[in-house]
């Protein structure tokens, strides 16, 4: 079962975000050097698809030679595959993964590139609901707006760890953000951003670095 692992309420100037992490764990990651990741994001949906930005924030949060984690950019990985990692050809399940390495030249690409594990984001950030409004009038004495605004987004990313090589799946991550954004507007609209999908990509990249590298103290 998935078990809640860090609630964080994350209060911004610019506005607020909450974020939920929860994690169900097979078994523990091991990275040995020279072994790489993959993130990607699911696109097979025909009502949305995982935002390219936010597998490259992921990515990006996640990459640390330093600390042993290596990252293939994803489009640099899908281009590599092609097309065999492709929207419409991409493996859904993990045992998938037997047939995909009977072939030999994709089976030498992966090993090429030490890739240990794959992991499939699936999800996407979404405006839920918005209110007021807001006016703005040009006039020979000037030019001003007034009113108020607000919108609430949701982030709502799943994340399934493959073990390519021993052909299993190690875990899953969900991480499930809320934020308001506001934007008041007295002679100049301000927005108040919160910054939802970035904090969902902070979060699931911290926990990823927990379930892939566990004997890595986390640095704030």
């Amino acid at each position: 079962m998935f078990k809640p692992l860090l609630v964080a309420a994350i209060i911004f100037i610019s506005g607020c975000t909450t974020v939920v992490i929860d994690e169900y764990r097979r078994s523990d990651g091991e990275l040995a050097e020279g072994d790489s990741v993959v993130i990607l994001g699911r696109r097979h949906s025909s009502e949305y698809e995982t935002e390219p930005d936010l597998i490259a924030c992921v990515g990006r949060e996640l990459h640390n030679p330093e600390l042993g984690v290596n990252i293939i950019p994803e489009q640099d990985f899908v281009d590599l595959m092609y097309p065999w990692f492709e929207p419409r050809t991409a493996p859904m399940h993990v045992r998938s993964l037997d047939h995909l390495m009977e072939n030999e030249s994709v089976r030498e690409r992966m090993e090429t590139y030490g890739v240990k594990y794959i992991v499939w984001i699936d999800g996407s950030t979404e405006t839920t609901a918005s209110a007021g409004s807001i006016s703005c009038t040009i006039s020979t004495g000037g030019a001003g707006c007034f009113g108020f605004g607000t919108w609430d987004k949701e982030s709502d990313y799943e994340a399934a760890v493959w073990d390519f090589r021993d052909r299993e799946l190690s875990g899953k991550l969900s991480a499930d953000a809320k934020g308001t954004s506001y934007m008041p507007a007295i002679v100049v609209p301000i927005p108040l951003i919160a910054r939802v999908q970035n904090n969902a990509c902070k979060g699931m990249a911290l926990q990823l670095q927990q379930f892939l590298m566990p004997a890595v103290t986390p640095s704030s």
